[in-house]
């Protein structure tokens, strides 16, 4: 391979890197702390913030516009000012259109032009939409930054780490018990599972946490890492608890009385947590929930109030099975289900004192449907119907089947990591690691003089490629990795040994430079690859059959084992030949007493 060649392929992969990079420098170094917090959110608290700052945004406008009309805003408004001159276009097209009078587009975007150009009855919640759309933009945009980044693990970062056992069997025998004949235990036993971590990540996801990490380790354990503060109790009560979804009835006075108040009240009815803040605009037997249907993404979203009971007139645990079929008369979706003996019972007295009212399914404290009660429903067998879509009533199912699994956990092993030691170790892991570099590379300098600094520029670059593999496979970052990338360093210069020493020896044999650099980089060859290779399949083994820290330490191995063939092999060697052919150098600084 020609220089020019190994020029190219250095510049596409420095190139490549770079880009895979990108998103962790703007997540680290180019997004502000409020802004990464936010965006660490969930989409319900993201969304409830944007709503607020449009409308603290539309207010302060408004009250600029009272003391000062004719104010110029700062540049941080431009893209109202953009959505201002849209607005004077497109009415400038429907009044000449309708063939009258064009008004005149102002000169200059004052404040009052810039809310003036929002017109009709709807114009303030135009307005708002606008703002909202810049603030939900800037953070959802800070969010996929943080998604497409090296993510730091639990001792790096603070959080909890926990290990769950489902009892499978316990729940598979329970279901025998009620009297359902279950032809394949192996499927139901991964369908148990499924629902269960699905279950777990909808309940631990309220903490407004982006993306807990929840996966299946073997047949019946489930591994849970939640990054950032998280209370333990709490955690704990979402994990052993039962009762996530129930039934409750309701209160049309109350959810009609609360939606007035709140829609004149939007930033002050609820609190930071999500709790009313003034708590006498309910009855006291009643809670507010928010009203959930799925997005085109399968994420809920909320699309309004409901006050229900906080009487629960059916739990979840009562039902046996679920299904979505089509009604027989209309063909709409309809959920059917199952109750046990003891529900069916519940379900009949309950239905029969409520018919006309509206029974709301609760999730997880969240409305996922509110069916009005027809008649006396009897014998366990219930139909929800209310014009589902087919997606909606397959959510609906969802749910239902996820509660009537009732699988026990148990809760294995659990531990908690500080912020404050998640800081302390990222300190003391980058020292580790710059400390060894450093002294690396001054070793190297010193010993190999002149060839050392190729050595030291290859060892950069090794590490600049293996953090970029590791922000473009979203991988997590933690202090074992950091142990692996350490031990890399020492390795890799490995790799440059071998071809000084082997350099050193054809310029004692009497070759010259360009000779002695091509013999040596020949002969070096298949050394560096044998024991890289074999470095190789010992870290891709480890990272398959490893788990927790072990499988962090493989991964950052088999990246740094790749990335330090290529610097060794390709960077080193383009250094040497352009000091040779284009510097036109004849001797070379490769050791003492060495030319």
């Amino acid at each position: 391979m020609n220089k020019r060649s190994r020029f190219i392929i250095i510049l596409v992969v420095l190139a490549v890197c770079f880009a895979f990079l990108w998103p962790s420098i703007s997540w680290y170094a180019r997004t502000p702390k409020d802004q990464q917090s936010l965006a660490l959110g969930s989409l319900e608290k993201i969304k409830d913030y944007t709503i607020v700052k449009a409308k603290e945004e539309v207010d302060n406008l408004v009250s600029i516009a009272k003391a000062n009309p004719d104010a110029v805003l700062d540049s941080s408004y431009d893209y109202l000012v953009k959505a201002a001159k849209k607005n004077y276009k497109d009415t400038a097209k429907a009044y000449k259109a309708a063939g009258m009078e064009v008004p005149e587009t102002p000169a200059v975007m004052s404040v009052s032009a810039i809310l003036n150009s929002f017109t009709g009855s709807n114009a303030r919640a135009d307005l708002s939409a606008v703002i909202e759309g810049k603030y939900r933009d800037e953070i959802l945009a800070a969010k996929k930054r943080y998604n497409s980044s090296v993510k730091l693990g639990l001792d790096l970062s603070g959080g909890m780490n926990i290990i769950v056992r489902a009892n499978l069997d316990e729940a598979l025998a329970a279901k025998k018990a009620e009297g359902n004949e279950i032809s394949d235990e192996t499927q139901w036993k991964k369908d148990a599972m499924a629902q269960t971590i699905e279950t777990l990540t909808s309940s631990i996801d309220k903490f407004g946490l982006t993306s807990p990490v929840i996966r299946q380790q073997g047949e019946d354990r489930i591994y849970i890492e939640i990054p950032g503060a998280a209370d333990r109790e709490s955690v704990n009560t979402i994990i052993m608890g039962k009762g996530i979804l129930n039934f409750r009835l309701v209160d049309e006075d109350a959810t009609n009385a609360f939606n007035a108040y709140y829609n004149q009240n939007p930033a002050t009815t609820f609190n930071s947590d999500g709790k009313l803040i003034d708590s006498s605009i309910i009855p006291a037997d009643t809670e507010v929930m928010g009203y959930y249907i799925k997005d085109d993404y399968g994420l809920d979203e909320r699309t309004g109030f409901i006050v229900v009971k906080k009487e629960i007139a059916l739990d979840g645990e009562h039902v046996k099975s679920a299904i979505v079929s089509a009604d027989q008369t209309t063909n709409q979706p309809e959920v059917n289900f199952v109750l046990d003996s003891e529900g069916a019972v519940i379900f009949g007295e309950f239905t029969a004192a409520n018919v006309g009212k509206r029974l709301a399914i609760v999730s997880d404290n969240k409305v996922k449907s509110a069916a009005t009660i027809r008649q006396a429903i009897n014998g366990g067998q219930v139909s929800l119907s209310g014009g589902f879509s087919v997606e909606e009533a397959q959510n609906i199912q969802k749910v239902l089947q996820t509660a009537s699994l009732n699988v026990p956990l148990e809760v294995e092993s659990q531990q908690v990591v500080g912020a404050s030691l998640g800081e302390q170790a990222i300190k003391q892991g980058l020292n580790a690691l710059l400390w060894g570099l450093a002294a690396v590379l001054i070793f190297m300098i010193l010993y190999y003089t002149g060839a050392g600094f190729n050595a030291v520029v290859a060892q950069i670059l090794n590490m600049y490629i293996m953090f970029s593999v590791l922000s473009a496979f979203n991988l997590t970052l933690t202090l074992s990795s950091v142990a692996g990338m350490i031990l890399t360093v020492g390795m890799s210069v490995d790799a440059n040994v071998i071809i000084f020493e082997r350099i050193k020896e054809e310029l004692k044999n009497g070759k010259s430079r360009a000779a002695a650099i091509a013999a040596g980089f020949d002969n070096a060859f298949w050394a560096i690859m044998d024991s890289n290779i074999t470095t190789f399949i010992a870290a891709a083994f480890l990272s398959k059959l490893g788990t927790g820290s072990i499988q962090g330490f493989a991964v950052s191995l088999a990246i740094g084992v790749c990335s330090s063939v290529f610097t060794a092999l390709v960077v080193s060697r383009l250094m040497f030949d352009f000091n040779t052919e284009v510097m036109n150098r004849k001797t070379m600084s490769i050791g003492w007493g060495v030319k």
